[in-house]
């Protein structure tokens, strides 16, 4: 913890209020361990201060949203991000390995992550979606047949590796929360493929419904602060890329 920082003061957490992105991943944790933030996109003035930041109010600057402020420290970057905070808040085991296979598992989901993103905007995404429709067709195709069963087959491998209810540890990690964040947004997105993988990945859906359960997560997943997915997000439902 940075010394300029009270052991009292809330983490500020910056990022778009409007959708919930990468970073409700963040949000996940924050939320999961009790852990006072304020969300300042949220507050009066709040994208004026995230402008700020992004403008060069720290060194060095963040290239984007979300960052974390706590203290003087400004740390960009999901992984990142969370790879700092899981320690502070519990949500890592405390070995040097279980900290670093959690971050490769959350690297792994943010790759994911891109790659479903750029379904939807696999030419630019200053482009919109009905700039790219021939594109995100055949895009689409390859991402459902070949990509998502790929991905959801190492995750699966990974949870039963590791005794079947976690990807590292014994105990609920941030990589965990961030896991089934992406498979509810996927399952948003694509419902039709994520439907065909339900009985090869039991193991992925048993820890979806668990940290689902779990008593912080499920107020703050019923409550107005979480954003619902829609289609000008990450994970964005077109029915014609889901056949």
């Amino acid at each position: 913890m940075p010394a300029t920082a009270s052991s009292h003061e809330p983490y500020e957490l910056y990022y778009w209020p409007s959708i919930p992105g990468r970073g409700e991943l963040v949000r996940l944790a924050l939320e999961d361990s009790d852990t006072p933030y304020v969300d300042v996109a949220r507050e009066p003035h709040g994208m004026a201060a995230l402008q700020k930041l992004l403008r060069g109010g720290a060194a060095p600057r963040p290239f984007a949203p979300p960052f974390l402020k706590y203290g003087e420290l400004v740390l960009a970057q999901t992984a990142a991000i969370l790879y700092w905070l899981g320690p502070r808040v519990g949500l890592v085991g405390s070995s040097e390995a279980e900290r670093a296979h959690a971050h490769q598992h959350q690297l792994t989901i943010a790759d994911l992550i891109d790659e479903a993103h750029d379904v939807h905007h696999p030419i630019a995404s200053s482009l919109y979606y009905d700039d790219q429709k021939p594109e995100a067709a055949r895009r689409a195709a390859d991402f459902v047949k070949e990509r998502l069963p790929k991905y959801f087959a190492y995750f699966e491998d990974a949870l039963v590796a590791n005794g079947g209810g976690r990807l590292v540890g014994s105990a609920i990690s941030y990589a965990d929360l961030s896991l089934v964040h992406l498979h509810e947004g996927l399952t948003y997105a694509f419902p039709n493929a994520m439907d065909r993988l339900v009985s090869r990945i039991p193991h992925v859906c048993a820890l979806a419904d668990t940290v689902r359960a779990r008593s912080r997560l499920a107020a703050y997943l019923a409550s107005p602060r979480r954003l619902p997915f829609d289609e000008r997000g990450i994970f964005r439902h077109y029915p014609e890329l889901d056949p």
